[in-house]
């Protein structure tokens, strides 16, 4: 088989995630890593090019990139753009290049599944139902090139493609591919409330509700499971930030300050990358938003005005990258400086904790300087993130089960009971149930239910109280129901709560 530039041309067919290719004529692949696919397509014809794509991880994204240069053999050229900080920090291009240079063995995912395992200090997979001859005939097959701007990749491109007459290496080949099936539970699709001390324990409950309960969604950047509206409430996490050991976040601890400096520096422009949260904060607007909120709550501590924009009106113009974050607000109550962030589009496995030790970085600096400049001892409150379209992708969805089967459990073991919505005490007086409700902390009464129907009294409560925690309003239930049944059996059962029903001495019939 024989591929002619010209007339006769080969169009690029992908199997795997064609919505998200730019697919041409050529026989070269471009693979952009992080930078902005279209800055490049602009500069190069159909002609010139097979696909261009973008390569963001080395363990989900060069499978089905792999799968597609099998299934298109007229592709013998592959230019590989390794340009931005966000290739360094993700390593997935750097793995792509040691596939070729290095191989590959047999091995096992992160989630105890059977892979390919690419010979790379950065950890990538390739399908284990691939067949590995092929794999092998691919890496022999392909002449590749590390490029590291776009100036240069451009060049490469068009360099290769005055190859007139370029051979395919073989057939197209396609192997089997597994999928990960969802069980969906019933459950709202609007407004979920998630809290959790740490960004790692708070985003494993993100993920088990996503992953239980959210929609099913074929969108233009493949399959997703969704959710509408997750506020997620981080209380403590520490200056430092808590890696687990071993880490299972998304973000590996040496390359958080980078992404720090992403969302606090207002980094110089560089092609390909469209904006960074830094710069939108900083001067995208003409105005440093960092340093006007500082300023506000340092000379009005109350203000309810210290707010960020990283949403520009022109983001609706022909933008195809817009800023997944769109709002920060700050507020300071009882000497507590919070910090909420409103994301239009969030990639709660890939990218949200990331996103989150981004945003409790910036908490962090507005506070420092606000206590710096005025005579102000604020504390760091909590970090809130409200993710309006808070989804996992399809090829996540594997590694996310396989964290909620290791981590739900054990998180949910860590029980406090503190509910903000405060304590019940339950007692049996003059033959009525007696429900104190009092303050968490203090203990001071704020009402008081009596009754002697245990759902009656539930039910004013869960009236009164919308907002009780799912366990502790389960508690509650389970409470006053053995109290109702003490109050109709007084003479066998002696109701204390928390304890078992205990049988009264005199109710115990003498044997004989």
């Amino acid at each position: 088989m024989t591929f002619v530039t010209g007339e006769h041309t080969t169009y690029y067919k992908p199997i795997c995630k064609s919505n998200q290719l730019i697919c041409g004529y050529g026989h070269i692949a471009l693979i952009t890593g992080w930078t902005v696919k279209q800055t490049l397509v602009k500069h190069l014809s159909p002609k010139e090019f097979a696909v261009i794509g973008n390569l963001y991880s080395p363990t989900r994204g060069i499978t089905p990139l792999i799968r597609n240069l099998l299934a298109n053999p007229h592709v013998r050229f592959v230019v590989i753009l390794n340009a931005t900080q966000e290739d360094k920090n993700a390593g997935a291009c750097d793995c792509l290049l040691d596939f070729f240079r290095n191989g590959f063995q047999e091995g096992k995912s992160d989630t105890g599944r059977k892979c390919w395992l690419i010979n790379s200090e950065t950890k990538g997979y390739i399908d284990f139902e691939i067949d590995a001859k092929a794999l092998d005939i691919l890496r022999n097959s392909i002449r590749w090139e590390e490029v590291k701007t776009i100036s240069e990749a451009v060049s490469r491109v068009k360099f290769f493609s005055q190859n007139k007459n370029v051979e395919a290496w073989g057939n197209p080949l396609e192997f089997k591919e597994v999928v990960t099936i969802s069980h969906v539970l019933p459950g709202s699709r609007y407004g979920h409330r998630i809290e959790g001390q740490t960004i790692a324990e708070t985003w494993i409950k993100i993920l088990h509700k996503i992953r239980k309960t959210g929609t099913i969604r074929n969108t233009e950047y493949g399959e997703w499971q969704e959710l509408i509206d997750i506020m997620a409430i981080v209380t403590d996490e520490p200056s430092d930030f808590y890696f687990p050991e071993p880490n299972y976040l998304s973000i590996e601890r040496q390359n958080l300050q980078n992404y720090i400096e992403q969302m606090l520096s207002d980094l110089s422009s560089q092609e390909g990358v469209e904006y960074t949260y830094g710069k939108r904060l900083r001067s995208w607007f003409k105005q440093d938003q960092i340093e006007q909120v500082i300023k506000k709550l340092t000379l009005d501590i109350n203000s309810s005005r210290a707010v960020m924009s990283l949403w520009d009106v022109h983001d609706h113009e022909g933008n195809d990258n817009p800023p997944c974050l769109n709002h920060i607000w700050l507020r300071v109550v009882e000497n507590e400086l919070s910090l909420t962030a409103t994301f239009r589009s969030n990639d709660m496995f890939s990218a949200w904790p990331a996103n989150a030790m981004g945003l409790r970085a910036l908490q962090q600096h507005i506070l420092d300087n606000i206590n710096q400049r005025a005579s102000y001892s604020l504390k760091m409150g909590p970090l809130i993130t409200v993710s309006q379209s808070a989804h996992i992708y399809s090829d996540c969805w594997e590694y996310a089960d396989r964290l909620i089967d290791e981590q739900y459990a054990k998180i949910c073991q860590k029980r406090d009971f503190n509910d903000p919505s405060g304590s019940f005490v339950i007692t049996l007086q003059n033959n009525t149930i007696i429900v104190e409700h009092t303050t968490p902390g203090t203990g001071e009464i704020v009402n008081c239910y009596t009754g002697k129907s245990a759902r009656k009294l539930y039910q004013q409560i869960a009236s009164n109280c919308p907002s009780l925690q799912v366990e502790h309003a389960m508690y509650l239930g389970t409470e006053l129901q053995k109290a109702e049944i003490a109050l109709s059996n007084s003479q066998t059962y002696l109701y204390i709560q928390d304890q078992p029903l205990s049988i009264l001495t005199k109710a115990i019939k003498p044997v004989g």
